[in-house]
């Protein structure tokens, strides 16, 4: 029995312990609740400014860009203008001194045909060299100044070419960010997590790996492979604390292709998943579903299905990390709970086999204790015996002692003169050694 105090009116009662175990599950599902909504709506709220901070960094990236672009078009467009003025610059410098060399060379075949009339054979053939040179010079140039005319032709076309492409390539990129920014906006609708080449249930093991498992490293987190029961859900998750198992969650993934003719509903999955719950003895059951792409109600975050089936929660994959916190976080705080019941539990126990174990302790006590007086009175016996003997050994000691005495008695009373009485012999001895010691 548990002792429970009113925080109101302060009077204290007691409650057994199925009343206990449901008020603790009271307490425990409201506060989880509550800490359900609250950490729903600050996700909701954190996806939202985050779109909104990623589509803003986005524009920015485009712009700054764009306008780096531009400028380096204007910057190029300006190089090309420069170099055309300093062709055309170069070209009229080129036309001047060949117009002056032209002067000088026309000057000089006049001298040379003024000369020439004068009948100099020599004079005549220079001049003819003259010109022929003066022509070869003339050509070369006409050649160079056309060789630049074309060069600054090709380079205007490649400028040109250059600048189109330049164009071509923003414009794709624009068009591109633009479909990322659409592609944003349309995510909280679409909630599309599937990348190329990877299932549903891949992503979420690999969130699960990354994320999970460096700060929870003894959670078990596995496939469900056993179909003995007729069916199986897809991943199951538990932790320990201090060897005593404190949250469990059955885990079931849903997807499908777009193609898909007949399109699946949540709901027809929901009582399977409460069955394998239950069979795998699972505490909370957790749809992950990217079914029913349109719906609000899915789309919003974490939907409590406790209504329908206990315990059990529909989430998008982007949900798949923050509900198994919230979870963990939400079951700590029961352990303490939970150990107190189970503390609870095993007083019962104690209780219920006390009287037992205490008939069983005064049995065996009477059997080692009616041994014991056995063996004590025997061995009472055995010292009155012993006394007994002790006593005649007494008595033959106690008589041996007075034969002694007397015997001490006797050697004590015998003399010299009492040996030597009626002997003379004895008597003459006894005489002469005392006449020897004298003399001596």
């Amino acid at each position: 029995m548990k002792e429970i105090k009113c925080p109101k009116c302060g009077s204290v009662f007691t409650v057994d312990e199925a009343d206990y175990a449901a008020i603790a599950s009271q307490v425990k599902n409201a506060e989880f609740h509550a800490e359900v909504e609250r950490r729903a709506t600050e996700i909701e709220n954190q996806q939202a400014l985050k779109q909104q901070a990623e589509k803003l960094k986005i524009e920015n990236d485009f712009e700054r860009r764009l306008n780096a672009k531009d400028a380096e078009l204007a910057q190029r467009d300006n190089d090309i203008k420069v170099l055309k003025q300093k062709m055309v610059t170069d070209s009229q410098a080129q036309q001047i001194e060949l117009q002056k060399r032209l002067s000088e060379k026309e000057a000089l075949i006049k001298e040379l045909k003024a000369k020439l009339e004068q009948g100099d054979d020599r004079i005549k053939m220079a001049v003819l060299q003259e010109q022929n040179k003066a022509k070869d010079e003339l050509q070369e140039r006409e050649r160079k100044i056309a060789e630049l005319v074309s060069r600054a032709a090709n380079d205007q076309k490649e400028a040109t070419l250059r600048e189109q492409n330049i164009k071509e390539s923003y414009e794709l990129q624009l068009r591109q960010k633009q479909e990322m920014v659409d592609y944003y906006k349309d995510m909280k609708t679409r909630l599309s997590t599937k990348m190329v080449g990877e299932t549903l249930e891949i992503h979420c093991s690999t969130q699960f790996n990354s994320l999970i498992r460096p700060i929870m490293p003894t959670a078990y987190f596995e496939k469900d492979n056993d179909a003995s029961g007729g069916s199986k859900g897809d991943f199951i998750f538990r932790d320990f604390e201090d060897g005593q198992e404190y949250v469990s969650i059955m885990f079931e993934m849903k997807n499908e292709m777009d193609e898909t003719v007949y399109k699946h509903r949540n709901e027809d999955f929901l009582k399977k998943l409460d069955e394998d719950r239950k069979a795998k003895k699972c505490e909370y059951a957790v749809l992950v579903s990217l079914l029913e792409p349109e719906s609000e109600l899915y789309n919003t975050g974490i939907v409590d299905m406790s209504h329908r089936y206990p315990k059990m929660y529909v989430i998008r994959p982007q949900f798949f990390i923050p509900l198994i916190t919230l979870l963990v976080q939400a079951s700590k705080k029961s352990i303490s709970l939970q150990r107190e019941l189970a503390l609870a539990r095993s007083q019962n126990v104690d209780v219920t086999h006390f009287e037992e174990q205490l008939n069983d302790f005064k049995e065996k006590f009477g059997n080692n204790y009616r041994l014991a007086s056995e063996r004590f009175k025997k061995a009472i016996d055995e010292i009155d015996k012993s006394i007994d003997h002790l006593n005649k050994i007494k008595t033959h000691l106690l008589g041996s002692e007075n034969n002694l005495r007397l015997a001490n008695d006797k050697a004590d009373a015998l003399t010299i003169k009492k040996l030597t009485r009626g002997n003379p012999t004895m008597k003459e001895k006894f005489k002469q050694a005392r006449q020897q010691n004298i003399d001596e």
